[in-house]
């Protein structure tokens, strides 16, 4: 399994962030980068954005504890930005502790989802490989 920003649960300021999500602010550039990770269309990032901004309000949504969190056996990369604005990296230090034959890279300078850009073959590559690893 390879999880990317994970989180175990929504912390305050991503709460906070959810609270602000609207494409009615997008820019053009804002709108041109988001058909590029969303390519089943405008309805499809709308809807994507609606169902983030729901979630504020929801805490019983997500709430994956420790013991939780060691009950899974696949195999696990976690892939965190240490400059996430909504999940600090400590969150993925808590997975990485919790989940039995996890991995964690740390992706220095790397904000929410950065596998993007600059470093999308290197992901690929390192998901690949975890992927590919046996036992």
């Amino acid at each position: 399994m390879v999880l990317v920003s994970a989180t175990p649960y929504f912390p305050a300021q991503a709460r906070a962030a959810m609270a602000q999500l609207s494409v009615d602010s997008f820019s053009d550039a804002d709108w041109s980068a988001q058909r590029l990770r969303h390519v089943h269309g405008d309805d499809q990032i709308r809807m994507l954005f609606e169902q983030m901004r729901g979630l504020k309000d929801h805490h019983d949504d997500m709430a994956f504890t420790p013991p939780l969190l060691s009950t899974i056996t696949a195999r696990t990369l976690l892939v965190h930005g240490d400059r996430d604005p909504l999940y600090p990296v400590e969150l993925a230090l808590e997975m990485y502790r919790a989940i039995p034959q996890s991995a964690l890279w740390v992706v220095p300078n790397g904000g929410h989802g950065p596998i993007f850009g600059p470093l999308a073959a290197p992901f690929v590559d390192a998901a690949l490989a975890h992927l590919r690893r046996s036992g």
